[in-house]
């Protein structure tokens, strides 16, 4: 009957396939092979569920085209995991569930989807005509994965096309988008422009789906976006370890004047500095990410909503969310500095303290009171545990294969292979569009303070940030 916290749930077996990748991951041959046969032979998608659109493709299909991936991989990076008989069950399902997320774009004039849809009937008669930016703008690395795979450009065309649409409504004054869209009208309900619950994921797949798939007008998206993300909602000192003011802060502003909207920021938008390190912005990711750490170090985890201002969580519940942890990681991989091995074992017992329970490990309640609720999100194992595992091993086929590999926002492995960079486009987009294809060697982000290359080796042995501006943001979240 909790409609809002059971619709992600989808009664079709959401831990089970959103972990199939973390199996494969850390290297265990036989549960994964255990658990993809029953995927294979209990999952079916042809059930009278209404489903979060989003979610659905994040969790699910995005976990069905990893493990795919893996099976099917002929360098078998991680060990044989191999399936025998093998028959390409899992694009199969990925491709049945697509199929049934299909309509939540039909009968939209704007293009931008139904956030719900039925898995056997289709857009509910009663759906509402509003969506978040990021859970209809999100869809475009699964969905062109399997376009891709499947040599079918359908499922990619309609993610590309909620995209453009969403990108068209942009505010012509700030070029800022809204976290709430009407999808008839194109019409922003929700004002806020944030990094945070209803916007992040959108700004993480511009990106992402120009490394995978090398579309040149993804890359200059995200760098528009993030040139008016630098400007409009970034606070504090110009610089993140030298010069006067407060620490840097993304702030959540409206959309149409600049003007901040409110004193809060979400545990999602710990999600940041992980994106600036994969563009090269270092220096920023060090400063963000050490005021999110600063307020788990308050609490033991982070609160789903934090009010700087009042020092206090708006919203005191932990879900076990991934995103300060996936940071941690992007930032210990791009500087080796051993401080954040230190920061994800303090997360780590935090988490074993605080969250473990006889089954599981829990959702917090209440991140002061330590209560526990009877949940535990197929997120965890999918992300928190997967990043946690990967942060400590050094000699993960991740990092030592060879193969480069890029996470989804739902933290599920993927190779960026060729397979993934012919254009499906020729026949849908007018001609001319070939001049769209860049080099991988062209990814630059716009206005950003240095990149990889600039963090000394003499750096890697001293706090990434000055010991001042650390007790500052520290005075900041009230931990002295």
């Amino acid at each position: 009957s909790n409609l809002n916290i059971n619709d992600v749930l989808g009664n079709y077996s959401l831990t089970l396939i959103d972990a199939l990748d973390t199996l494969a991951v850390m290297g265990n041959s036989s549960e994964f092979q255990k658990a993809v046969k029953l995927v294979i032979d209990t999952v079916s998608f042809d059930k009278d569920s209404t489903v979060q659109v989003f979610e659905a493709t994040i969790r699910v299909l995005g976990s069905l085209l990893s493990a795919h991936i893996i099976i099917t991989d002929t360098k078998q990076p991680f060990g044989d995991m191999t399936i025998k008989d093998y028959d390409n069950e899992l694009l199969h399902l990925a491709h049945d569930l697509a199929v049934r997320l299909l309509p939540a774009f039909e009968n939209t004039k704007t293009g931008i989807p139904y956030p719900r849809v039925n898995l056997k009937k289709g857009v509910p008669p009663d759906s509402h005509n509003e969506t978040c930016t990021a859970g209809a703008g999100s869809l475009l690395v699964e969905f062109g994965i399997l376009s891709r795979l499947l040599g079918d450009s359908t499922f990619e065309w309609v993610a590309r096309r909620a995209v453009k649409a969403l990108w068209s409504l942009r505010s012509n004054n700030t070029g800022l988008l809204g976290n709430v869209v009407n999808i008839q009208t194109g019409h922003w309900v929700g004002k806020q422009s944030g990094l945070g619950a209803g916007s992040d994921s959108f700004y993480e797949y511009l990106l992402k789906s120009y490394i995978l798939f090398g579309e040149k007008e993804d890359l200059e998206m995200f760098n528009a976006a993030y040139q008016n993300i630098q400007n409009h909602l970034r606070r504090g000192r110009e610089a993140c370890n030298e010069g006067e003011g407060d620490p840097p802060l993304y702030v959540n502003v409206n959309m149409y004047t600049g003007q901040l909207m409110n004193t809060w920021i979400d545990s999602l938008q710990a999600f940041f500095p992980g994106l600036q390190v994969l563009i090269g912005d270092v220096e920023d990711a060090i400063c963000l990410h050490a005021f999110y750490y600063a307020i788990w170090k308050r609490y033991g985890a982070l609160p789903e909503r934090y009010n700087w201002q009042l020092q206090a969580p708006d919203v005191p519940f932990y879900p076990l969310r991934p995103e300060l942890v996936e940071s941690t990681y992007l930032l210990y991989q791009a500087t080796k500095n051993p401080f954040y091995l230190h920061v994800g074992m303090d997360i780590l017992q935090s988490l074993e303290k605080y969250t473990k329970a006889k089954c599981g490990y829990a959702t917090l309640h209440h991140v002061v009171e330590k209560t526990k609720e009877d949940r535990m999100e197929s997120f965890f194992l999918s992300e928190t545990c997967k990043y946690l595992y990967l942060l400590f091993d050094e000699e993960n086929p991740v990092h030592k294969s060879g193969n480069k590999f890029m996470f989804t926002t739902e933290g599920h492995v993927v190779s960026v292979d060729e397979r993934f960079r012919s254009s499906l486009w020729e026949d849908i987009l007018p001609a001319g569009e070939d001049s769209l294809k860049a080099k991988p060697s062209e990814l630059k982000a716009a206005n950003f303070s240095s990149n990889c290359n600039r963090v000394p080796d003499e750096r890697r042995y001293l706090l990434p940030l000055k010991s001042n501006y650390m007790r500052q943001i520290d005075r900041m979240v009230g931990l002295i």
